[in-house]
């Protein structure tokens, strides 16, 4: 089981994004270093982003500190438990 955290973006410019992306990265470059996070991006639309989780406390742990939802950049964010079903081939 796997945990997933999706963020929804409030139209923020690329300016203001950049303006935060830095101290989101300290933080996440550090679970990734702990190898908790196993997948972390923006949408291909720009309306949000998703970041893929080995447990569900470092999931919520991450939305505690992370500074895109801390400083507003996502405005709403969900935590949702994930049964990844990859059936080898």
């Amino acid at each position: 089981m796997k945990t997933i955290v999706i963020g929804e973006g409030v139209g923020a410019s690329l300016e203001e994004i950049m303006s935060i992306y830095p101290r989101h990265k300290i933080v996440a470059d550090r679970f990734i270093e702990r190898g908790e996070i196993i997948g972390i991006g923006p949408f291909a639309d720009k309306g949000g982003n998703m970041a893929i989780f080995k447990t569900r406390q470092a999931a919520e742990q991450f939305a505690k500190e992370d500074p895109f939802i801390l400083e507003g950049i996502i405005k709403s964010f969900v935590i949702k438990d994930w049964d990844d079903n990859l059936i080898p081939t």
